[in-house]
């Protein structure tokens, strides 16, 4: 009889639980991790919603820090017992897509089940974890391409300063990075959850020496003054969009960044752009997007408009280690709440309902 483990996993839309499954076999290629600690994210918050379609049963996660259990057969270069993470998008670097520079949107697993052609390309499916395969919020994870996607943790770092690695920093790192952000750019962040805050942290590191950030919640709004955040503006107080033109003298900011996925932030992000300017654009949409004719100069402005998925890889994890490693930015700040995974329906309805200030939650096995 197969070793069971313990794992949240979707039922219908409003319904994630707690339920048993069996503990995966490892593959040639694949490695399997014991899970140390995990987080709950906004996607899965769209997952949980019904928002975002998954598959009845799957484990869902993708924000795995832990503990390589067993090897495949053709991993090299790693040990059982080593301290890993993995990111939240886990490509076969051998890909038609990643070898075009498009590794998060690798679907090449998916060509013998006949759910992915042309090649490999899909959309979103460099994203595996909880959305094609069963993810962290588990006991155990099953990693694929394993040489390509694990990272080992360097000594002295915890699993609360790496959290945020695999998926919250690299997205909003991605972000500032598509904003094509200069020494000395003026920068618009618009929402402060922790993706805005690792974009806006990433913005600083890449040379910004203005950055406005727009939120409705002024605690966020704090803490993103100790991310490196110049001007808060809470919307609820004024209109963020003819501040930031008042604060830019009328000229717009030279980066925008959109972190929360609905209409009025993509809008007031684009409004706040200069002629010639970028809008990163990191949100989930649920819903159709409008371009309001007059702020997108008729298709006239040489506007640049970027969307991401976050990048994932060994080298990409490997990175933003040495960031946290350096101190340049301390996002364990972000963990606000610990909680067991027996307890991970509490967690998700602390997380959904935004309530007691929560940021992001550990969630650990043990």
């Amino acid at each position: 009889m197969a070793a069971m483990m313990k794992a949240a996993v979707f039922i219908e839309p409003g319904r994630i639980e707690l339920a048993d499954k069996p503990i995966p076999d490892v593959g040639p290629n694949d490695a399997l991790v014991r899970i140390t600690t995990t987080t709950i994210c906004g996607t899965d918050i769209h997952i949980l919603n019904g928002e975002y379609p998954v598959a009845k049963g799957l484990t869902i996660g993708h924000e795995p820090v832990g503990v390589i259990e067993k090897l495949g057969s053709a991993v090299q270069g790693y040990q059982e017992g080593q301290r890993v993470i993995a990111g939240a998008i886990c490509p076969n670097f051998n890909s038609y897509a990643a070898q075009d520079g498009a590794p998060s949107q690798d679907g090449s697993y998916l060509i013998p089940s006949g759910r992915c052609g042309c090649h490999g390309y899909k959309a979103t499916a460099g994203w595996r974890f909880g959305n094609m395969i069963d993810g962290t919020q588990a006991e155990y994870v099953l990693v694929p391409d394993a040489q390509a996607n694990l990272a080992p943790v360097p000594d002295g770092l915890t699993d609360e300063q790496v959290l945020m690695c695999p998926d919250i920093m690299s997205t909003g790192f991605k972000g500032a990075e598509n904003a094509n952000i200069r020494i000395g750019d003026t920068v618009a962040v618009f929402a402060q959850g922790p993706i805005g805050l690792c974009a806006t942290a990433g913005a600083r590191l890449l040379g910004a020496t203005t950055i406005i950030v727009v939120d409705g919640n002024d605690q966020r709004l704090g803490v993103s003054k100790t991310m490196g955040a110049d001007i808060t503006l809470n919307f609820r107080n004024c209109d963020v969009v003819d501040e930031i033109m008042k604060l830019t003298g009328g000229r717009g900011v030279d980066s925008s960044i959109e972190a929360l996925g609905t209409q009025g932030t993509f809008e007031a992000a684009l409004r706040v752009l200069k002629p010639g300017g970028t809008l990163s654009s990191l949100g989930v949409y649920s819903s159709d997007l409008k371009i309001p004719l007059a702020a997108f100069a008729a298709g006239l402005g040489d506007h640049r408009i970027n969307t991401a998925l976050c990048p994932g890889g060994k080298e990409r994890m490997r990175r933003l280690m040495n960031v946290v490693a350096s101190s340049r930015v301390d996002l364990g700040v972000l963990v606000t709440h610990h909680y067991k995974l027996d307890d991970i329906v509490s967690a998700y309805d602390l997380f959904a309902n935004q309530r007691d200030g929560v940021l992001k939650v550990a969630i650990k096995p043990a």
